[in-house]
């Protein structure tokens, strides 16, 4: 159990999360292996709403909301693994600007 203080603007709230792991009762460890987890969930996440405004979607009936889910995390991954120097969000408008750029980002050249 982690138990976590946080103090905003004068309000003190406190919050406990629960993980179930096989790592050995080594308190260092797990603290490690909470925060690595918690820093690639946030960066994940951010990356998706600075990105693609991924809060302010309303997609939300049937499977339509999961299924562009999948499709954002995608381009994501593809818009990291281009080499040039641009932002992501640059990289997203170059390739709605420039069909030869999105070739290069979908087929990873």
């Amino acid at each position: 159990m982690v138990e976590a203080t946080r103090t905003l603007g004068g309000k003190t709230s406190v919050e406990q999360r629960f993980y179930l792991s096989s790592l050995p009762p080594d308190a260092e460890q797990f603290a490690q292996a909470v925060r690595k987890h918690w820093g690639i969930e946030n960066q994940l996440h951010w990356s998706l709403d600075v990105t693609f405004r991924e809060d302010q979607r309303r997609l939300r009936t049937g499977h339509g909301a999961e299924n562009f889910a999948v499709l954002r995390h995608i381009a994501l991954n593809l818009l990291r693994q281009e080499s040039s120097a641009k932002s992501i969000p640059r990289k997203r408008l170059a390739c709605a600007l420039n069909p030869d750029y999105l070739l290069k980002v979908l087929l990873g050249k």
